[in-house]
């Protein structure tokens, strides 16, 4: 397998690495992203781990791919201790598994051309928060899926309990950088928060 880059050594633009088995569907999200960015594409998990370093700003990563699968390769992302954002883009349900995944955001297939531009300029712009409002917009997005579940052994569960004190955690330690947030920004954080203040108020 190949790797396709669209590159352009003088820019100054983010990078987005798109990671999916699926060549044609990878090809597609660089075609609806170069026009903004500079995008790199792998067709498999080895292939993203090569073309992984301090240049990616973005990952769009698959979850189900043979050989290294898009859940090791974030967990190598991670390792590494690498400055990207990371967003599943995946038709895998999310479970209780992904609690213990290091992603910044999860977006079901299919997914459009709109909303792929809109997820990678909100990770980069939540790139310049404290660490800790980036890890409570992670955790949040978590949480919202697995509340959306029907099942309901999901919320009784132990890891559904620990992903709801981290959040008590993180509430606790945000502070005034929300100045630039936008609309979807606001969402996910003040939901959340709404929804923790009606709890407290019942």
């Amino acid at each position: 397998m190949t790797e396709e880059r669209n590159v352009d050594a003088g820019s100054d633009e983010a990078t987005v690495l798109v990671v999916d088995d699926e060549e044609g569907l990878a090809d597609l999200y660089g075609i609806w992203l170069r026009d903004q960015f500079t995008v790199e594409t792998a067709y498999d998990g080895q292939e993203a781990l090569d073309a992984l370093d301090d240049s990616v700003d973005v990952v769009l990563l698959d979850r189900q791919m043979p050989g290294i699968s898009g859940d090791a390769v974030l967990e190598r992302v991670r390792d590494r201790d690498l400055d990207c954002r990371v967003a599943m883009v995946t038709a895998v349900e999310p479970e209780l598994d992904i609690v213990d995944l290091g992603f910044d955001d999860y977006l079901r297939k299919p997914v459009d051309r709109e909303t792929l531009l809109e997820t990678v300029n909100r990770l980069l712009r939540r790139s310049t928060y404290d660490d800790a409002v980036m890890e409570y917009f992670a955790a949040a997005r978590k949480h919202a899926l697995l509340s959306e579940s029907d099942d309901p052994s999901v919320t009784d569960s132990e890891e559904f309990q620990t992903l709801e004190g981290r959040l008590d955690e993180l509430r606790g330690r945000l502070d005034d950088v929300v100045g630039d947030f936008d609309e979807d920004d606001y969402e996910v954080l003040f939901r959340r928060l709404s929804t923790e203040n009606a709890e407290d108020d019942g």
